[in-house]
């Protein structure tokens, strides 16, 4: 699964891929480690939650980075297109925040303008860039997709086949 996502945030125009790891870093690494634009880092304390895994990525991006895209592994149904249309907007637009919505559902992945770093970075426990969505709701841009993978994580390996 991780493989399937990584594979679309590749075949977008993300500049570079931190793949954060923590529980089962060794078993998961041999499967993102070497592949171009791709940097692995390790999470020691990933026990605290995403928001640390969070702020683990933030502390090895490139300075000249303009924006955070925070994806989850365990959405592996999130075409590169759609990443695509997120960044130019972002890029392009008057706001902070941009999210893609599926009939109306928020989902996944955010990106967020550096901007925001500084609340990332005080992020605690198992949260993530909702909690800013939350606080700066007149800084977000909702952009209708039309690819469910945006609302869509996987639990089970039935949630995996049940998507088409």
């Amino acid at each position: 699964m991780i493989e399937v996502s990584l594979g679309n945030l590749l075949a977008s125009h993300v500049d570079e891929v931190i793949v954060v790891l923590g529980f089962a870093a060794a078993e998961i690494r041999p499967f993102v480690q070497g592949k171009e634009r791709v940097r692995v880092v390790i999470n020691p304390q990933f026990e605290q939650g995403m928001s640390n895994s969070i702020q683990c990525g933030l502390q090895a991006l490139d300075p000249r980075c303009t924006g955070v895209l925070i994806a989850l592994a365990d959405q592996p149904f999130i075409p590169a297109d759609v990443i695509n249309m997120l960044i130019e907007r972002l890029a392009t637009g008057k706001k902070g925040i941009v999210l893609p919505v599926y009939h109306g559902q928020r989902g996944h992945p955010v990106i967020l303008s550096r901007q925001y770093e500084r609340e990332l970075l005080a992020l605690r426990g198992d949260t993530g860039g909702k909690e800013i969505v939350r606080n700066h709701p007149e800084d977000c841009l909702e952009v209708e997709v039309e690819a469910r993978g945006v609302v869509v994580d996987i639990d089970t390996p039935e949630d995996y086949q049940g998507v088409p």
